[in-house]
């Protein structure tokens, strides 16, 4: 069955000015990254946005529900994609909707990165864990529906199994994480159409010549 993307957890109210929920959460995404979701504690992110523990608690009821907040910042936007593409099929090829999934996940990644870094860093070790790698999962056999279509459009190539080209174009776009910089070289289009160039001309069906 489908995981459907969990509804945002309602805001509890602003508390001192600077620090509403949305700062919280950044700090917070900041802070698993660097130290890691099970070695950081409440007082950390406390003492990292100058709050107290009970004006933290304001905000959140907890750590895990900052959690599974950031994992659905990674997720939401992009499962909206992969579902649009399914919902949208009239007049678009499995081809062209394969390709522009892998494009705008480059966009969700770069525009997402740090919750879409401790989302690649989750091992389910907790309920909010394992449904994110549920949902993660999810987009993977969406990922390789397409690719299964898009073949027998005969504008794929074939040799390669469907499951393996979706975690190969997965791959290639969430190692964007490892390197890729906001303020750096290259913008989030050209990175885009980078990953979707050399994607899909080595996936490209190229007829034997005899």
């Amino acid at each position: 069955m489908t995981t459907q993307p969990a509804e945002p957890a309602p805001r509890r109210g602003r508390g001192r000015p600077g620090h509403d929920q949305a700062a919280v959460l950044r700090a917070a995404v900041e802070l698993f990254n660097r130290k890691g979701y099970d070695a950081t504690s409440m007082g950390d992110l406390a003492k990292e946005l100058g709050l107290t523990k009970p004006a933290i608690y304001h905000h959140v009821t907890g750590k895990e529900q900052l959690l599974g907040q950031a994992l659905d910042d990674a997720l939401d936007e992009l499962t909206a994609v992969v579902t649009e593409a399914f919902r949208e099929q009239t007049g678009r090829s499995a081809y062209e909707r394969l390709r522009e999934v892998v494009r705008r996940s480059v966009e969700v990644l770069v525009a997402h990165q740090p919750s879409v870094t401790l989302l690649l860093r989750v091992r389910g070790n907790s309920e909010v864990e394992l449904a994110a790698l549920e949902r993660r999962r999810w987009l993977d056999d969406r990922l390789a529906a397409l690719v299964t279509d898009a073949v027998a459009e005969g504008a794929l190539r074939d040799d390669v199994p469907a499951t393996l080209v979706s975690r190969l174009l997965f791959g290639m776009v969430n190692s964007l994480v490892e390197w890729y910089r906001p303020d750096g070289a290259y913008d989030r289009a050209m990175v885009a159409d980078a990953v979707t160039a050399i994607a899909f001309d080595g996936l490209a069906r190229h007829e034997t010549r005899v």
